[in-house]
């Protein structure tokens, strides 16, 4: 299964860029989360964790799998059956504007079952992702 959502934002890459890594920040420009904690200091990098609660859903943690500075990071959570996979990523555009893509994709022998009866909440938290992360980063 999987999902995507996106949006152009008015505000340049790095600014987009140090919003949507400020993981422990995002319940609040994002409704679809509910609570972040970040499981290392610092920086987020390849291998740190972040433990997400959001609505509806079941509490869990995500490691970061690959992260490309100032442009993408992909994160894995896992569960019984089935293995997801989020991407975050933000592209630059013409005058100083940025595109963030978010895709989050399951696999697994529970994942057509789990993606079939969560589906619509699963776009629906990646639109609200996509549209709070807009909201922030044109505020200011």
């Amino acid at each position: 299964m999987r999902f995507e959502a996106g949006t152009e934002v008015a505000a340049e890459p790095g600014r987009v860029w140090a919003v949507l890594v400020d993981v422990e920040r995002w319940p609040e420009w994002t409704p679809s989360v509910r609570r972040a904690r970040r499981g290392e200091p610092g920086p987020l990098a390849v291998g740190a964790t972040a433990r997400l609660e959001q609505p509806k859903l079941r509490p869990a943690v995500w490691r970061v799998t690959e992260l490309t500075e100032g442009h993408s990071f992909a994160w894995v959570s896992r569960s019984p059956g089935v293995r997801t996979l989020a991407e975050h990523r933000v592209l630059p555009l013409a005058d100083g504007r940025s595109r963030v893509e978010l895709v989050l994709a399951q696999s697994g022998p529970l994942a057509g079952p789990v993606g079939w009866l969560y589906g619509d909440l699963i776009r629906r938290y990646l639109r609200m992702e996509a549209d709070g992360l807009r909201r922030r980063c044109e505020r200011d």
